[in-house]
């Protein structure tokens, strides 16, 4: 993958939009997925079991300290009670992909996932031959990285282990071992990134 660079400006602005959460309703799916009693979560939660059955239908306003009691409880985060419901599917139409031009390196790399605020980061890269991440290895706050070439050849170095890949070959490493790679041609190789958490 190429190194960091700023967006051009065509990436889009986000937009936003007020949504009711039904707060009651998560606690009571999460409470229910995870086999427990209205008894048993309160006193996980140190509420009374009439005060959770009243916050579950919706009928009591429980503090910012209670919500998170109870979102402990239920291994969870405040954040994740409150979150908005996501579609089954995000759609990133290729006209609105968010894009980065690496001047000097030769390559292109395009986010197939919007943000970085999910699981997974899918980014497609264009890499001219002789194109790459530059001489020096680098690393980054991600788990663990799969490199698929689609098309061209890639040289890919992580560590002191060193890759020759061809369109079709895939390699799964740790983001945190110094990497680098360049595309030895003759033609243009395209790759997809795949990293977990993203942290491009």
């Amino acid at each position: 993958m190429a190194v960091r660079a700023t967006p051009d400006a065509s990436a889009t602005s986000a937009r936003t939009a007020t949504v009711e959460i039904d707060l009651g309703g998560r606690i009571r799916s999460r409470r229910l997925a995870r086999r427990a009693t209205l008894r048993q979560l309160a006193a996980q939660a140190a509420v009374t079991e009439s005060f959770l059955s009243q916050v579950e239908r919706g009928v009591a306003s429980p503090s910012i300290a209670s919500v998170q009691r109870i979102a402990r409880a239920l291994d969870t985060s405040i954040a994740a009670l409150f979150a908005a419901d996501e579609s089954a599917g995000t759609v990133v139409r290729v006209r609105d992909r968010r894009k980065i031009v690496y001047q000097g390196l030769g390559a292109v790399d395009e986010f197939l996932t919007r943000g970085t605020d999910g699981r997974l980061q899918v980014i497609y890269s264009t890499i001219e031959p002789g194109g790459g991440t530059g001489d020096e290895a680098y690393t980054h706050d991600s788990d663990e990285e799969v490199v698929v070439v689609l098309e061209g050849s890639l040289d890919l170095w992580i560590g002191a282990e060193h890759y020759r890949l061809e369109a079709g070959d895939a390699v799964t490493h740790s983001s945190r071992i110094a990497h680098r790679n360049t595309n030895p041609g003759p033609g243009v190789a395209r790759v997809l990134f795949c990293i977990t958490p993203p942290s491009f």
